[in-house]
């Protein structure tokens, strides 16, 4: 549960990401050399970076936690 909690902020974040750099893209043209701005395999990988790295965030801290004792941390 709390991986999902910290995940749904995340995945919305990379959706809209991905988004603006898609339509920005455009804008930046100028600055990229070598790929076209709206490379497929680039905005694949970096969205799978960013979720992997926010899956870690989420699931360290929560597994964690599920390792202590409720009553002794309540109590």
């Amino acid at each position: 549960r709390s991986v999902r909690i910290g995940m749904i902020p995340s995945v919305a974040g990379v959706v809209l990401g991905l988004a603006l750099a898609f339509f920005l893209s455009k804008a930046m043209a100028s600055l990229v050399f070598g790929i076209p701005e709206t490379d497929t395999t680039t905005f694949v990988v970096s969205a799978l970076a960013l979720a992997a790295a926010a899956l870690l965030a989420a699931w360290l801290p929560a597994r964690r936690a599920s390792k202590e004792d409720p009553a002794r941390i309540l109590g």
